[in-house]
């Protein structure tokens, strides 16, 4: 199991400064002479490099490695800055480089349908032994700009899936969150409890919200999520024919208070999925950022980093 650890102000990388390269100093002390009386030649005759000055990287990969140290450093001072200002006790831990090898993703044992090996993978945690979880936020009902303010300022990744009849509203609010790096994907036009549809009402919802992401944000989605996490055959059918490729549900719940969590030891495990939704104080305790500072507490009290869905799939 990969550990992403994180001490204080301490940035991943070593206290050890990249060495500077050492400039040539000067030149026989009789070529200088030479030189002096306008009759010397050649290579005698040039000045040598001057030393860099203090502070100063010099040229090659001595240079480019402090160059990247002092730009890692930034960014994680950075990121201690924005932590404070945002409320969090503890600054969030980096999640490690993306996978270069994905691991197969499969339908969770007890989540299948009938004939499942045809539809896309319904699961709840990703494959992975790395100590990091995924954050994602469902259906658009807030549009608060402060929580968009804030995940950029702390780089917490995430992922969205939303329901056309409350985005329809503020498609720009949803626009800058997908500038910011943000994935758009689908939770269906209407957010209907699927199950009790048809299997063309069902497609209806799904190809249709489809559409509507491609039209408005430029790309179709290939993640879907049924509303409230129910679905049958004729759900993955329709999804698989709207070109919807896997079908991440969660393995625990966020919300401004507490965490709710679907396993029995009630705790957090490498790769979990969580949920939490676009909602204020209209139906929470708080706003936002009150939940994404009670989410990251959490996750970072337990050691976990916060990754990219999309880079595990």
């Amino acid at each position: 199991m990969q550990l992403v650890r994180q001490k204080g102000n301490t940035a991943q990388y070593g206290h050890r400064s990249a060495a500077r390269p050492r400039g040539r100093y000067g030149v026989a002390v009789a070529a200088l002479l030479v030189a002096a009386l306008g009759t010397g030649c050649g290579a005698a005759d040039r000045a040598a490099p001057a030393k860099p000055k203090a502070g100063e990287a010099g040229p090659g990969a001595a240079g480019a490695l402090a160059n990247a140290a002092e730009q890692a450093k930034a960014a994680q001072q950075a990121r201690i800055a924005a932590a404070k200002k945002w409320g969090l006790l503890k600054t969030p831990l980096l999640a490690p480089p993306a996978p270069k090898t994905k691991r197969e993703i499969t339908t969770r044992e007890g989540f299948e349908v009938e004939d499942q090996d045809e539809y896309p993978p319904v699961f709840t945690t990703v494959p992975t032994e790395d100590k990091v979880v995924f954050l994602t936020i469902d259906d658009g009902a807030e549009k608060d700009p402060e929580f968009v303010k804030m995940m950029q300022e702390l780089k917490i990744p995430y992922t969205a899936f939303l329901s056309d009849y409350l985005v329809r509203d503020n498609y720009p609010y949803f626009k800058g969150m997908q500038d910011a790096g943000v994935t758009l994907n689908n939770h269906t036009l209407n957010h209907r409890y699927m199950p009790a549809l048809s299997y063309e009402k069902q497609r209806e919802e799904i190809c249709g919200q489809q559409d509507t992401i491609q039209k408005q944000f430029g790309k179709r989605p290939t993640l879907f999520r049924p509303p409230y996490g129910n679905y049958n055959q004729d759900t993955l059918r329709a999804a698989k024919s709207c070109g919807i490729k896997a079908v991440p549900l969660w393995n625990a719940e966020a919300f401004v208070n507490r965490m709710d969590y679907r396993e029995w030891d009630r705790d957090l495990h490498p790769g979990d999925i969580i949920l939490s939704h676009f909602r204020g104080r209209e139906d929470w305790k708080g706003t936002m950022p009150d939940m994404i500072r009670h989410v990251m507490k959490t996750v970072t009290d337990k050691g976990y980093a916060v990754a990219r869905l999309e880079d595990y799939l």
